[in-house]
């Protein structure tokens, strides 16, 4: 069942599928359309993994708004909250939803879409690093930024200032968590779909056969 853990929940975040919108750096190799419905099935899988987890409450956060009829969709089938993403930027965006949510629930996880090969194992391992103490735990991506963060408490100083986008977010994150004497966990480091290279290895991974068969 979904609430089987009402102290912790998991927020994906996910934009609109809106072609053009989403995985820019994408659209010259696959053309706009092709990209978003590569974004659609990318969102779709995130949200089957993280249901099985079976951690707690399943929520879903997007940008620009929640009216796109494809995230209905998705809150309808998986069961999901739905929730307008707030703030300027990822980090204010993160740091909003985590300050909003952590009035609820003890523990937070929260994820993108980009990230094909997170698995329900390491959304357990990331519950069972906040319950048993640490401040913060994080799965870093290859990229340099990270697939998935979580937090016991709000810590808005984590998401503040930081080069979104850039190879340095986790290098960054790493300086604010020492500064802050916070206790944190990094997992394994895993690979997200970004750029065309990202795309070729998806496509030799066979992780989402249904998501490359159009291209």
């Amino acid at each position: 069942m979904q609430d089987t853990n009402p102290d912790c929940a998991i927020l994906v975040f996910a934009k609109a599928p809106v072609a053009g919108s989403v995985k820019t750096r994408l659209i010259p190799l696959l053309g706009a359309e092709d990209a978003a419905t590569l974004h659609q099935r990318l969102l779709s899988r995130t949200l089957a993994v993280a249901r099985s987890a079976t951690l707690g409450a399943l929520e879903l956060w997007c940008t620009p708004d929640i009216s796109h009829p494809f995230l209905q969709a998705m809150a309808r089938e998986h069961h999901t909250g739905l929730q307008r993403q707030h703030g300027d930027d990822l980090g204010a965006r993160m740091a909003h939803a985590f300050a909003q949510r952590l009035r609820q629930y003890r523990r937070l996880i929260c994820i993108g879409t980009d990230c094909p090969v997170l698995t329900a194992r390491h959304l357990q391992a990331a519950d069972s690093a906040l319950r048993r103490g640490d401040d913060a735990v994080f799965v870093p991506a290859e990229d340099g930024g990270y697939a998935l963060i979580g937090l016991g408490s709000p810590a808005p100083q984590l998401f503040d200032g930081i080069a979104w986008g850039e190879s340095r977010v986790m290098a960054q994150t790493r300086e604010r968590l020492r500064a802050n004497h916070m206790r944190w966990c990094e997992l394994e480091t895993l690979w997200d779909i970004d750029r065309p290279e990202d795309y070729q290895r998806l496509q030799q991974s066979g992780l989402l056969d249904d998501a490359t068969a159009s291209t």
